[in-house]
């Protein structure tokens, strides 16, 4: 069997990953992708997986790699490299292969070790207590702003040696546009936009680089920029396009994570009482929430060869979009995978993506959510959020995330 024809005459399988209806619920659609076709080459050109084991194998076997211009290209029908948007994108660890990536990658793997991450345990449940104690007498919060984007915004500040007197930016709300890691190109308008924030960003992150060359501190920042200087491992535009990646990738989808999560634990109010009558399920709890909705919903990757996956053939150079948060529900997986189960064992999702490219900042993340709904239960376990049913979700795909989620408690 050759390339798969899309039984899509009657338009169930148009993928459309930015319309309102997908974006406010992508999972009946990745069923229809895992049952008709769950190697399927879209309208656009690009394949999508949506089988938990073909994305499983998409993301650690070598015949699959980034090759981010040649995607860049088929994406945009154009070379878009100069944009600065993409051209900072591009001299990051997130997109590029080996040997680069390594070479990036081994900077900054020490700054996430397990052992790094729970000494940072008591300053985060400290910092979740703070965010709270801003907010409690209010009796009211935007669970977004007050609490899951402030948290890992500190963290990561924290992290990088960002000074506390130049965090207020950066806490007031989202820097990140995720449109620049969706399939769908972005229109000229959202580009210059892009280009806009990446140009600003830049100019911080020399500043701060410039800051540490000056009076060097315990912090990421100082290392890299120390291996910056020895000469032969980081060039300055790659320093900085790293420290942004570190920046925005450090807070983004942890948000998202306590969001989303936040919200699937008030529609299923069985789960979240669950969690209330026995809080040691809550780092279980972590991993089900991950898999339920994930905060990152593809990551992309490329042939470098032709290849069969599950008896479709996918010629070299094709660019292939791998649906983590479809295969997180794949049946064969998890037995009844559409239900969220605080008490679900053996959940291995794949939200942090896997091989080479695994999230660095997984551990970390599963922390701050723990620690997060761990505070919650303890001092707000009436918290309600009135707008459950009509969640207001953000314009972007690969990062799924919410605007606002407000929350009151008596």
């Amino acid at each position: 069997m050759n390339e798969m024809t899309p039984p899509s005459s009657d338009g169930s399988l148009v993928f459309d990953p930015l319309s309102p209806a997908f974006l406010a619920d992508p999972y009946p659609f990745y069923r229809r992708l895992r049952e008709a076709a769950p190697v399927y080459k879209t309208q656009q050109g690009f394949w999508l997986l949506s089988r938990y084991d073909d994305v499983a194998l998409s993301l650690r076997d070598r015949r699959f790699g980034k090759d981010f211009a040649g995607n860049i290209t088929r994406r945009y029908g154009e070379d878009r490299m100069s944009e600065p948007v993409i051209a900072n994108l591009a001299r990051t660890m997130l997109v590029l292969d080996p040997p680069d990536h390594t070479r990036l990658r081994s900077l900054v793997t020490k700054a996430f070790t397990a052992r790094r991450v729970a000494d940072m345990r008591p300053r985060i449940a400290a910092l979740v207590d703070e965010q709270l104690d801003r907010v409690i007498d209010r009796g009211e919060m935007d669970v977004i702003r007050d609490l899951a984007h402030r948290l890992p915004v500190i963290v990561i500040c924290d992290m990088l040696g960002i000074p506390e007197d130049h965090r207020a930016g950066f806490l007031v709300g989202s820097n990140v546009s995720g449109r620049v890691l969706d399939p769908a190109p972005m229109s000229r308008e959202e580009l210059d936009r892009a280009n806009q924030m990446t140009v600003v960003g830049n100019a911080y992150f020399d500043q701060l680089c410039e800051l540490r060359r000056r009076e060097p501190q315990d912090d990421l920042t100082t290392e890299l920029v120390r291996a910056e200087e020895a000469g032969d491992r980081l060039s300055g535009e790659e320093l900085r396009a790293n420290i942004g990646l570190l920046f925005g990738a450090g807070h983004e989808t942890t948000t998202n994570l306590i969001g989303n999560g936040l919200l699937a634990l008030h529609r299923s109010p069985d789960q979240w009482q669950r969690l209330k009558d026995d809080p040691s399920l809550i780092p279980g709890a972590v991993e089900e929430l991950l898999r339920f909705d994930s905060s990152v919903q593809m990551t992309g990757r490329v042939t470098h060869t032709e290849l069969e996956i599950g008896g479709v053939t996918v010629p070299a150079g094709e660019s292939v979009i791998t649906l983590l948060g479809a295969a997180n529900r794949d049946p064969a997986q998890y037995a009844a995978p559409d239900t969220l189960d605080v008490g679900r064992q053996n959940v291995r999702p794949m939200s942090f993506g896997g091989g080479i490219h695994h999230c660095l900042g997984a551990q970390l993340a599963r922390l701050e959510a723990e620690l997060v709904f761990t505070a919650l239960i303890e001092r707000l376990p009436n918290l309600e959020l009135p707008k459950k049913d009509t969640p207001a979700w953000r314009g972007t795909f690969t990062l799924r995330g919410l605007h606002e989620l407000p929350a009151v408690w008596h």
